[in-house]
């Protein structure tokens, strides 16, 4: 069985040793019982802020998706009325990575 990474004990972690001035901002979506994709990608962008283009490459290789996370992001397109192309601009992904999930899911 994989294991599920803890992403409010990781964050919370990271928040009290290097960012402790951060900690109220994100305070509210660490109080929720368990973090979506959404509150993961909020949480990154608060702590953060926007990586520059060297990093974002990196970073791009490591995400990785559980079946629930691509559902929520599937639902997203459907409820925002958006293509593929457009989905995979906003989560940065790739539109092949879109429609491959969506030959899995759908």
């Amino acid at each position: 069985m994989k294991n599920e990474i803890n992403y409010k004990t990781l964050y919370t972690d990271i928040i009290n040793d290097l960012y402790p001035d951060k900690l109220l901002q994100c305070q509210e979506i660490l109080n929720k019982e368990t973090l979506s994709i959404f509150n993961v990608l909020e949480l990154n962008k608060l702590i953060f802020g926007e990586l520059n283009q060297n990093n974002n490459g990196f970073n791009q290789r490591l995400k990785s998706y559980s079946k629930k996370d691509i559902l929520l992001i599937l639902d997203y397109q459907k409820k925002h009325r958006l293509n593929n192309s457009q989905l995979a601009n906003h989560f940065n992904l790739s539109r092949n990575t879109v429609a491959k999930w969506k030959k899995m899911f759908i």
